[in-house]
């Protein structure tokens, strides 16, 4: 058993996470639960002052948690790199957004190597968590971390395992979903296997870097494939006059050969919209074409304009025109139960509603105020007053904490785009 490796398994290796966001924050504190003295590292000041206030800003962790492990001194934040010349075994989580031409932006990733490089040293391990695009690992980080002399498998050990949080999620944390693992060589992926099989129910090891690198984008590829699918079969339902609610429903009951996706305004988020541009990045670059992702992409971008479209159609139906009328949006984070913003199709539905000429205004109680570069709005609170001035109420994103016997009971007109109001049926009810 190699030095490191003694570490691991008696609990006194120092943890580092880079990246302290959604994904590295939880994975830094189920390290700390598990007995780890732990490292956070982030580029932001303000998060870090957030942390050592103990104060969360994550909308699944809570801020005593984070208070007490401050306290005890098993949690350490920083925004000093310098640090990371005194850490064993590191995880790497930072973001890997699109750039404007829709390709991968590395830059994240090449900044955090190139400070890694800086403090390398005999026996550290390192783990990509940034979802990315096959080979990031092997062909930008290894060679960069290696220009200092030393080997990845011989001199420091270096892998690749997905993030799979699911923000908001109560069923599913850090430690019960289970952890991909690739290493550039056997000893870096049982290195890795066994750090994170100290805090994780269950290692899934693979044979090398790209083959994990592949599987996140796989399974968002999936996702956001068989979305699509079912977005274009609610248009056309909707020509046929068919619930496509109904059709789901009907459809799931069959136990095999059927999984269940829904319709709804459109793709939001870090990972679903984004994940498959990067294969199909890669793809085109090794002279292949992935004409299934252009595909999703092109029907799950329109559905912002086919939910304005049926916002118009319903204002026309009690004589009303889009422009000049009061539209209010209800929830703009990309998912349910969330305060994310990011790539949320809310966003594009109202920039879409204030250029036809509407007066929009919005409620989340995960989001006080948007501010873009097209506009900036406040959240207003929810109330029978707010709705009985409104023209029509767009439910964009289902938040568990909307009144909805409310909403039905003081809208004129309703657009729900995410069936939240199943089971009611009231004629000034549009669904999607």
């Amino acid at each position: 058993m190699s030095e490191l490796q003694e570490k691991i398994k008696t609990k006194k290796a120092k943890i580092g996470v880079i990246g302290l966001g959604y994904v590295g924050l939880p994975l830094a504190l189920e390290f700390v639960r598990n007995g780890y003295c732990v490292t956070g590292v982030d580029k932001s000041k303000d998060r870090v002052e957030s942390l050592n206030k103990g104060t969360s800003y994550v909308i699944d962790i809570k801020g005593e948690d984070i208070a007490q492990f401050i306290e005890k001194g098993l949690l350490s934040v920083t925004d000093d790199a310098s640090v990371l010349s005194t850490l064993d075994a590191i995880s790497i989580c930072v973001p890997t957004p699109l750039t404007k031409t829709k390709d991968p932006d590395m830059s994240y990733i090449i900044n955090v190597g190139q400070e890694i490089k800086n403090y390398l040293h005999n026996d550290q391990l390192f783990v990509l968590e940034s979802t990315t695009y096959p080979g990031t690992t092997e062909e930008l980080i290894q060679p960069m971390l290696e220009e200092g002399g030393l080997k990845a498998g011989r001199d420091f050990y270096l892998a690749f395992s997905p993030e799979r949080i699911d923000p908001g999620n109560k069923t599913y944390s850090v430690k019960n979903i289970p952890k991909v693992v690739g290493g550039v060589t056997p000893q870096c992926t049982e290195l890795a296997c066994n750090l994170y099989g100290q805090i994780i129910e269950r290692i899934v090891p693979v044979s090398s870097p790209k083959v994990a690198e592949t599987v996140k984008l796989l399974e968002n590829t999936f996702r956001n494939v068989n979305i699509a699918l079912v977005n274009e079969i609610a248009i056309m339902a909707e020509k046929l006059g068919i619930d496509v609610w109904e059709v789901i429903d009907a459809a799931k009951s069959k136990p095999f050969g059927f999984m269940s996706f829904y319709p709804g305004p459109g793709l939001g988020g870090h990972c679903i919209p984004i994940d498959p541009l990067y294969l199909s990045w890669v793809a085109k670059k090794n002279g292949f074409e992935l004409r299934f992702i252009a595909l999703a992409d092109q029907i799950n971008s329109s559905m912002p304009e086919f939910v304005v479209e049926k916002v118009v159609d319903a204002l026309n139906t009690v004589r009303k025109s889009v422009k000049g009328s009061n539209i209010h949006i209800l929830g703009v984070a990309y998912k349910k139960d969330i305060d994310d913003v990011r790539e949320s199709p809310a966003l594009e539905i109202m920039n879409i509603l204030r250029f036809k000429g509407a007066k929009v205004t919005y409620t989340d109680p995960y989001i006080p105020e948007i501010i873009s570069q097209k506009f900036s709005i406040r959240s207003k609170p929810l109330t029978k007053e707010l709705l009985s001035r409104i023209d029509c109420s767009v439910i964009v994103t289902d938040h568990s904490k909307f009144d909805y016997n409310l909403i039905v009971s003081h809208s004129k007109l309703i657009v729900d785009t995410r069936n939240a109001l199943k089971g009611i049926h009231k004629k000034h009810i549009v669904r999607l």
